[in-house]
């Protein structure tokens, strides 16, 4: 089954290479490009699709606020988001993470790693990039004014051994390299780590991490 995707941004000609960089993409297709963030909640709630491609600034309504209204915390059904800019902003990063997005790219990523971010998105991880991961949860870590809240059970040692490479953006492949374990072994104790944060995707489990100065 493909991947399908909808597109958001409000230039014509950056919905175009996109669309037809992603269809080009096995596993992939674009169901949908909106040119603001109002039509793509529009177009979203209307075409259901696995994961959704949205531009930060765009008229009408912003891609945060898009996001927000598809994937915030109230929503019961969240559509996974990844947002992708032209400017490397903290404050763009925090509204977008905040809002319920599973990944943050910058335009210049390249198609690999757009490729990656939307396949991790449809899978039910995250993905930011490389060149902002770190400073960026680091950093919205500090801006927080209320305590993370405890676990509703104790990590266990393995757990936190899976937390801190999950802090720092690696993948599933390289925390099971690391770890000298299974892939599905990382799932189950990723799985394990958002039911006792009350996180719902690994974004969430990296920030609480960082909020809690494990990184």
């Amino acid at each position: 089954m493909n991947i399908r995707v909808l597109i958001a941004d409000d230039q014509p000609i950056v919905r175009t290479g996109l669309t037809m960089l992603l269809d080009a993409q096995p596993g992939i297709e674009v169901v949908g490009a909106a040119a603001d963030g109002r039509e793509a909640v529009r177009m979203a709630l209307q075409l259901r699709p696995d994961v959704g491609l949205f531009d930060i600034r765009m008229p009408l309504m912003d891609g945060i606020e898009a996001t927000r209204r598809l994937a915030g915390p109230d929503v019961a059904d969240p559509l996974p988001i990844v947002v992708i800019t032209t400017f490397d902003l903290d404050e763009y990063v925090h509204g977008a993470l905040k809002a319920g997005a599973r990944g943050f790219l910058l335009k210049d990523a390249g198609p690999a790693l757009l490729t990656q971010a939307i396949h991790a998105a449809a899978d039910g991880n995250a993905l930011i990039a490389p060149s902002v991961t770190v400073r960026l949860l680091a950093a919205f870590a500090h801006t927080r004014t209320s305590a993370p809240r405890p676990p509703i059970e104790p990590l266990t040692a393995r757990e936190e051994e899976v937390l801190v490479p999950v802090a720092l953006g690696r993948t599933n492949n390289e925390i099971a390299s690391e770890l000298y374990i299974t892939t599905s072994t990382v799932k189950a104790h990723l799985a394990s780590l958002m039911r006792k944060l009350g996180a719902r995707n690994r974004v969430e489990v990296a920030m609480w991490a960082h909020e809690t100065g494990r990184v």
